[in-house]
């Protein structure tokens, strides 16, 4: 595409097309914004950050909340001026081409996949704790887990979106409730040495953290169903930001200054924090909240993987069979297979790992990192150069280039994904160069 293409592109006003009909307000908006960030990463993260880099974890809650800004701000900048349900490929495929775009969906459809285990790990863990029984236990719960959002999704049913955040904002409510119960039982001693595993355990902790604020790029699917977005989309990201960011930073207070180095011993830690200083009834709560939540997270994790394997079997990406249900109002069937089959394999890895989760959060934020990285470099291409916008996506360009650099220990899935996508585009070409030939 050439730059005046592209230019052209980027000149584009949302008011210049056809008139929205979108209903969303800037309350359903935030509310969106805030689910889609605030997820499952609070119910084991901090302990998981804490155990990296000790109370120097907060620092790199704050570095990944600062990176947010211009990261939120570039998404919000692209979805209230080119709407586009295709999201980050689409703006992708627009500014660096088809190979480019290919690789983003890899990265989301075999890398992020790579979370699901964690997601149900995370709620045969909450169960365990709720249950009171041996955690030899957590891998069958962590399976049964899976089986409702699978069905529910087989069969083409769909939660609500409004449940779905219904759920967020009940695990946000525990969020704030945990931290005002155990505020009161901080101990200041507990955050000496402040760098007990160096600068080093900070990069660990911000790769970890990369995971629990995912999601900003969610504004670029639905753009078109605000009402306003030239206008909403960037106040609810704004509100958003603000919400997100001060529940981790105080949950990771709290976290290290009431468990202090027992913070990464326990596999519940929100739980280990109330039992603390609200035992009884507090624990059973929080554990009943983040089992639901877990199932919740599933069920909107699942259609989005299915409806991505038939987009990329329809686009030739995958095999053509995988192609069936990409349509609006289909069930991915075959996709879902597929999907199931990716997410069975990883749960074996994670039992063979002994249920370690820090393992796949790292790989599944490498590849976050690398879509990250990619869409905003795109987004440098896309924006009028020497806008607020553009400034943002250069900042955000250059921050996730450092991300990429902490992650580097864990790229090695996003590089192989990036070497498939070449592949698939050198054999394309390959046989378009002799389909000429064999039909003459």
């Amino acid at each position: 595409m050439s730059s005046r293409t592209l230019d052209a592109a980027a000149s584009v006003d949302v008011a210049a097309g056809p008139a929205h009909r979108g209903r969303l307000g800037l309350g359903q908006g935030t509310a969106l914004y805030v689910a889609s960030v605030l997820g499952t990463g609070i119910l084991v993260l901090p302990g998981l950050a804490a155990e990296a880099a000790g109370p120097a974890s907060i620092v790199a809650v704050a570095a990944v909340l600062l990176l947010s800004i211009p990261l939120a701000g570039t998404f919000a900048a692209l979805a209230s001026r080119f709407p586009d349900a295709g999201g980050v490929a689409s703006y992708v495929r627009r500014a660096l081409g088809a190979t480019a775009a290919r690789m983003t969906g890899y990265w989301f459809f075999f890398g992020v996949c790579v979370g699901a285990p964690v997601v149900a790990i995370l709620g045969g863990e909450y169960v365990v704790a709720v249950l009171g029984v041996d955690r030899a236990a957590v891998p069958v719960i962590a399976l049964a887990v899976y089986v409702p959002p699978y069905l529910a999704n087989w069969f083409g049913v769909r939660v609500a979106g409004w449940v779905q955040f219904a759920l967020t904002g009940l695990l946000f409510a525990v969020v704030i409730g945990v931290v005002a119960a155990t505020f009161p039982a901080v101990e200041p001693s507990n955050f000496t040495p402040f760098l007990p595993n160096g600068w080093e355990g900070v990069g660990t902790a911000i790769s970890l953290f990369v995971w629990a604020f995912a999601g900003w790029e969610v504004g670029t699917h639905i753009a078109g169903e605000f009402r306003d977005p030239r206008r909403t989309i960037p106040i609810a990201t704004a509100i958003a930001i603000v919400i997100v960011g001060v529940g981790y930073l105080a949950l990771q207070v709290v976290t290290v200054g009431v468990l202090g180095e027992r913070a990464g011993d326990g596999q519940v830690p929100l739980v280990d924090l109330v039992a603390t200083t609200v035992p009884g009834i507090g624990p059973v709560l929080v554990a009943i909240v983040a089992a639901i939540v877990t199932v919740g997270v599933l069920n909107a994790y699942l259609p989005a993987f299915g409806k991505l394997g038939a987009a990329l079997g329809r686009d030739g990406d995958l095999p053509r069979f995988f192609a069936k249900g990409a349509e609006d109002g289909a069930v991915p069937r075959r996709a879902l297979v597929l999907t199931g089959t990716l997410m069975a394999v990883y749960f074996g890895f994670a039992l063979v790992l002994e249920l370690d989760l820090a393992p796949f959060i790292l790989i599944h934020t490498s590849n976050m990192v690398a879509i990250y990285a990619v869409g905003m470099l795109a987004a440098t291409l896309l924006l009028r150069r020497w806008s607020v916008g553009w400034w943002l996506a250069v900042v955000a360009t250059v921050l996730s280039a450092g991300l990429l650099v902490l992650a580097w220990q864990n790229l090695y899935v996003p590089l192989a994904l990036a070497a498939a996508s070449v592949v698939v585009t050198v054999v394309r070409r390959a046989r378009a160069r002799r389909g000429p030939v064999a039909g003459r």
